[in-house]
């Protein structure tokens, strides 16, 4: 059920609805705010900006667990009470520490740990929100409440048919978070009434952590005790209450208990609560049989018959100056357990911190605790004196007691510990990722409304490109406005911030230290430099800290938190200005670790596109578009490239180095730049990826990682389309298949010889031959494009045919459409696509001879040649290409072995090729004057564009290209 009381569709989804839908929406990018419950979207926003997997199915593990820690010892007996209760079902029960790591773990049914994976019946693995993605432990500890999380509202896919209920356990003394009680289930178990179990274990366990606390902490409070004053057989819990009341009013109530304690004297005070509910607050000064001196203030509520439910409305309209946002709720407000197995008080002692005024130093607050116990009696212990009058002895009255304090702590108590809370959450909240302009809105969030009810963040436009700013107090941008309300005049979002010198932003930023602006109308060098502005906003603001971003010695910008006075009449103070400077601090730290990480990243970024080709070469083998999209979170290995080979032919490449940032982009290029001698020796591509392989071994042992293990890994896959024979042969090394699209339209990925990635050693390459008729395409890819989290690779190879099934669309056109519609939202790895188009020379344009190995023949092949270069048409290119072949043909029949076949191809050049049975290599040399021979190769070596041989399985081909830009 959702918090309205509406149902929650289960399992798959339905109708293209359902909480399966809504999260695989969420996986591929789409927006799905509308559907998913505020906290569970937020955790799932989360976990993709930390990069988690949901098929991830190892977490981390801890084996140094004390058995003697606190909530241990406290949670024992609990769980094996709730092992009783729920036996013979499906219930799995565990308690975490504060980091997320399970220390307990009972099952209502014992054969469940035996037919459990480890990591849902082992103590000590970690569910820690950014480890292990939104679950109930992990989500607890990021809401610090009790949740619920239910079926695909999981983020792992291993807990979808999961329903769980986790609820923070917190030391009642300090009001931290010790542990985080979990009750799991199938989802089809799901029940409302598990929330009050686990309510009531939780303050079973913390009642009985109080019981480890000292004897001074609970000395006041048996004093109250002592005076009878509780009835715990008949109590009610303000915590009980929490769900209730607007969480303004929770605040004001404890707020008014620590003035009266402050105030040490006796008192009654009426606080009004929302939608028309009243409390008085009595104040009763104590001693404990120890002499500790202390303040007992008691609640009473008004119109409420002991025994019956204390009803407030689910939902309540806001009043004028009453902040929406839920404050933090402290351990006084947690409710009671009225089963009377335990204790029936709570205690919590807020802790002081540096914010306290010096007059404080050394002075302990001992207790700050909460209950409402009814009394039918509802009169004092010691009797009544004015305080507590008739009217508040009437039996229609819940009284018990709200808080115990020592006199002058609990104002300044209370504040302390909400600064704490506050920093805390901060520490939490902010930098959850390495995007400057998001680490900078999340302390904008963070301090509104708890601080401020405006903040501004303005920063140089370097530091938003992740540089260093030359002139941090010229160069301001506004980065951030945020605010309870969106109608504040502020300078927009993107605009130029210009600060006079007399500005406290500007005086922050030259100081380096915040400064405070109690009162803004006296704030006489703001007015004075822009009258106009500031007169609008001071109908909207009345108090400033400004306060400057420094980082490591780097200024990054500056912050201000505003007040308004409809909603926080009171003005900044010297607390207020502390606690702005360490929320300050901690951000500062945040976003120049995504400055630092946003210019390693454009510099990688910059680099590995240095490193692909700029330009497609001039060939007319393929009609060739490519594609190189870096990752969201890092830049990767991947890489491509064209090749034009002898014979009009066409290298194809493709390939992804392992890993991500500079390193994996320097040996990209390495590799390609390898991978490219390699093919232009006219290696076939089964050899090339030998070579490949030996080079990565070579880098790998070249470079190892610190603890000697070797880090370096690739996969490739090279083509070699020949478009006189329209075959093509491909090999790859742990690379994903090609796609083949056929003129017709059918798409098939050709069933490759696997290989093993590069850096193995050892293993073999086999190459298989394919044949393309003309207008076929080619598409070579990385895994990035077909391999995401959230999908399954079959059936995006599926949509990649679907899409690849258009024949008619030119390269370009097929790869923005792969693009746009196979490639992930949000890639976490590289994508490199390469479509070609395949094209077939003109028979007319090849000319093929065979002869015997006799010299007499030599003549008859140069007067064929002449013939044909006339019908071509380039009879210009005729003495150059006679003059060749005569040197080409005669070295294949003297030195090689025969039959020798000669070939002409009229391409952009002028290829002539001769080809013979014999491996023997010739190689250019430089004649003496007095040989009669190996002037040859010279010669043509002279007269070409360009020469070589490449090999065949049977045999080699001696080739030589003359330009025709003059023909």
């Amino acid at each position: 059920m959702r918090s309205g009381g509406e149902p929650i569709p289960a399992g798959q989804a339905t109708g293209g609805s359902g909480p399966t839908r809504f999260r695989e929406r969420f996986l591929q990018g789409e927006p799905v705010a509308a559907g998913v419950r505020k906290p569970i979207l937020s955790s799932w926003q989360r976990c993709r900006s930390l990069g988690l997997s949901p098929d991830q199915a190892e977490l981390p593990f801890r084996e140094d667990i004390d058995p003697d820690d606190p909530i241990i010892r406290a949670a024992v007996p609990v769980l094996d009470r709730l092992q009783s209760r729920f036996a013979g079902t499906a219930m799995n029960i565990s308690i975490a520490d504060a980091n997320g790591t399970v220390l307990l773990r009972r099952f209502g049914e014992t054969s469940l740990a035996r037919s459990l994976p480890a990591i849902q019946s082992v103590p000590g693995f970690v569910f820690a929100e950014q480890v292990a993605g939104t679950n109930g432990i992990g989500l607890a500890l990021a809401e610090r409440r009790l949740i619920r999380v239910y079926g695909a509202e999981h983020f792992a896919e291993r807990s979808q048919g999961s329903a769980c209920r986790a609820l923070p356990v917190r030391d009642p003394l300090s009001g931290r978070i010790e542990g985080v009680l979990c009750l799991g289930y199938p989802r089809s178990a799901d029940d409302p009434a598990l929330a009050a179990v686990i309510r009531n274990a939780a303050r079973v366990i913390e009642r009985r952590l109080l019981g480890q606390s000292s004897a001074r902490e609970r000395a006041l409070l048996r004093a109250y005790l002592a005076n009878g004053a509780a009835a715990p057989d008949r109590g009610i819990g303000l915590d009980e209450l929490a769900v209730e009341l607007h969480p303004r009013d929770r605040e004001i109530l404890l707020e008014r208990a620590a003035e009266l304690i402050s105030g040490a004297q006796r008192a009654a005070v009426d606080v009004p609560l929302h939608a028309g509910r009243q409390v008085t607050l009595l104040s009763r000064p104590m001693t404990s049989a120890s002499g500790v001196e202390g303040i007992a203030i008691e609640a009473v509520l008004h119109g409420h018959t002991p025994g019956e439910p204390f009803v407030l409305p689910h939902r309540m309209d806001e009043p004028p100056g009453l902040s929406a946002e839920p404050a933090a709720v402290p351990a006084s407000m947690r409710p009671v357990d009225r089963s009377g197995v335990a204790a029936p008080w709570q205690l919590h002692r807020p802790s002081i911190s540096g914010h306290l005024p010096g007059r404080l130093s050394g002075h302990r607050p001992d207790a700050v605790f909460g209950r409402i116990a009814a009394g039918r009696e509802g009169a004092a212990a010691d009797g009544g004196d004015g305080a507590t009058g008739d009217h508040l002895d009437s039996p229609s009255l819940t009284r018990g007691l709200l808080m115990v304090g020592e006199p002058s702590v609990g104002t300044y108590a209370l504040a302390a510990r909400r600064r704490l809370e506050l920093l805390s959450e901060a520490s939490t909240r902010i930098g959850t990722t390495l995007d400057v302009r998001r680490t900078a809105q999340e302390l904008a969030e963070t301090a509104v409304p708890q601080l401020a009810d405006f903040v501004t963040i303005d920063l140089p436009e370097a530091v938003l490109h992740g540089e260093e700013s030359t002139d941090p107090r010229g160069d301001l941008r506004r980065a951030v406005v945020h605010g309870i309300r969106d109608d504040c005049p502020f300078l927009p979002v993107g605009k130029r911030a210009d600060y006079g010198p007399s500005t406290p932003h500007l005086r922050c930023l030259t100081s380096g230290q915040a400064v405070l602006e109690p009162d803004l109308k006296l704030a006489a060098g703001w007015l004075a430099y822009d009258p106009e502005h500031t007169e609008q906003l001071l109908t909207h603001v009345h108090s400033l800290i400004a306060v400057p971003l420094v980082a490591r010695g780097v200024v990054l910008g500056v912050v201000a938190f505003y007040r308004a006075q409809a909603q926080n009449p009171a003005p900044f103070g010297d607390d207020d200005r502390s606690l702005a400077q360490e929320f300050a601090a901690r951000a500062a730290l945040s976003i120049d670790n995504a400055r630092r990480y946003t210019r390693e990243r454009t510099m990688v970024l910059a680099l590995q596109r240095s490193l692909l080709p700029h330009g497609l070469p001039d060939q007319d083998a393929v009609e060739v578009a490519h594609r190189y999209l870096p990752a969201e979170s890092d830049v990767g290995g991947d890489w491509y490239d064209v090749i034009p080979l002898s014979g009009a032919r066409v290298g194809l490449f493709v390939g992804d180095v392992v890993g991500h940032g500079i390193l994996s982009a320097a040996t990209m290029g390495r590799l390609r730049t390898a991978a490219r001698s390699f093919a232009e020796l006219d290696f076939p591509p089964d050899e090339v990826l030998i070579q490949l392989d030996n080079l990565v071994g070579r880098l790998d042992r070249e470079e190892p990682a610190a603890d000697g293990v070797g880090i370096i890994g690739a996969t490739c896959l090279y083509a070699i389309y020949d478009p006189t024979t329209q075959q093509c042969t491909m090999a790859r090394a742990g690379h994903p298949p090609p796609a083949l699209v056929h003129p017709d339209g059918a798409v098939s990925f050709p069933e490759l010889p696997a290989g093993p990635p590069l850096g193995l050693g050892g293993l073999p390459f086999e190459a298989a031959e394919i044949h393309l008729p003309e207008g076929s395409q080619l598409v070579l890819y990385t895994d990035g494009l077909i391999e995401d989290r959230s999908r399954d690779v079959d059936l995006v190879l599926d949509q990649l045919r679907d899409v690849l099934a258009h024949p008619e669309r030119a390269p370009e056109e097929t790869c923005q459409v792969v693009l746009d519609t196979v490639a992930p939202a949000h890639p976490c790895d590289d994508i490199a696509l390469l479509v070609a188009r395949t094209h077939a020379l003109d028979p007319r344009r090849i000319a093929t001879w065979e002869l015997a190995a006799d010299p007499a023949l030599v003549s008859d092949v140069r007067a064929a040649a002449l013939r044909q270069l006339a019908e071509w048409g380039l009879d210009e290119a005729a003495f150059a290409a006679e003059l060749m072949l005569s040197e080409l043909v005669t070295n294949a029949i003297r030195h090689g072995a025969g039959p020798v076949r000669v070939r002409l191809l009229h391409d952009r050049t002028l290829i002539c090729e001769v080809s013979d049975t014999s491996n023997t290599a010739p190689h250019l040399r430089r004649a003496a004057s007095t040989d009669e021979g190996g002037r040859g190769l010279f010669l043509v070596a002279q007269l070409a564009q360009s020469w070589g041989t490449r090999y065949k399985p049977q045999g080699k081909v001696i080739w030589a290209e003359c330009g025709l830009a003059g023909v």
